[in-house]
């Protein structure tokens, strides 16, 4: 007997929807700001979650990741600095790699375990795609860009159908005897 699992046609749903709205709202604000809205849209897609507690923890392990890794790598990448102004050994940063995954697993292990991936990433750009004088803004930006982003997205979530709004209606319909539409 040959069970094979049936196909579904892809569709969008509402989680798309937010998804779509929150990184949007990320850009139209960025617009604003003549800024660069690139990492706020990804720290509001990486948030987003089925609901919010998802969201909350999603956009928490990208928030505390680029946090970790970013403060991580600022550390590391001064040290190479010090020893190397001009930053002509690179090849310095290959153990400070090492270190600074390390040393990021067992932060992320106390501060916020979900955070390591993302925490890996910045660290490895600053590390080894960021110029020499600019490696603490863009660590700080990155910080930033990333908790606005994640922002926009626990909004958006709780803002919809599924988050902390409607769910409020929700159980203040029950207790009133309301009949519940809301959900």
């Amino acid at each position: 007997m040959d069970t094979k699992p049936a196909l579904h046609a892809p569709h969008i749903g509402l989680r798309n929807i937010k998804t779509a709205l929150a990184a949007t709202l990320c850009a139209l604000v960025y617009y604003f700001l003549d800024r660069s809205p690139a990492f706020a849209c990804i720290g509001a897609i990486f948030g987003m979650g089925f609901d919010l507690q998802n969201s909350k923890l999603h956009g928490g392990n990208r928030f505390f990741g680029t946090l970790v890794g970013g403060f991580i790598g600022m550390g590391l990448f001064s040290l190479y600095m010090q020893i190397f102004p001009d930053g002509s050994n690179r090849w310095f940063l290959i153990p400070l790699t090492f270190v600074g995954v390390v040393v990021l697993i067992v932060s992320c292990q106390y501060i916020w375990i979900g955070g390591v991936q993302p925490g890996g990433v910045v660290l490895c750009i600053l590390l080894f795609n960021t110029p020499t004088d600019a490696y603490i803004s863009y660590a700080l930006n990155r910080i930033l860009d990333t908790g606005i982003g994640v922002l926009a997205a626990l909004f958006v979530n709780g803002m919809l159908p599924g988050g902390f709004t409607f769910g409020f209606m929700h159980r203040l319909y029950l207790r009133l005897g309301i009949r519940d539409d809301v959900c």
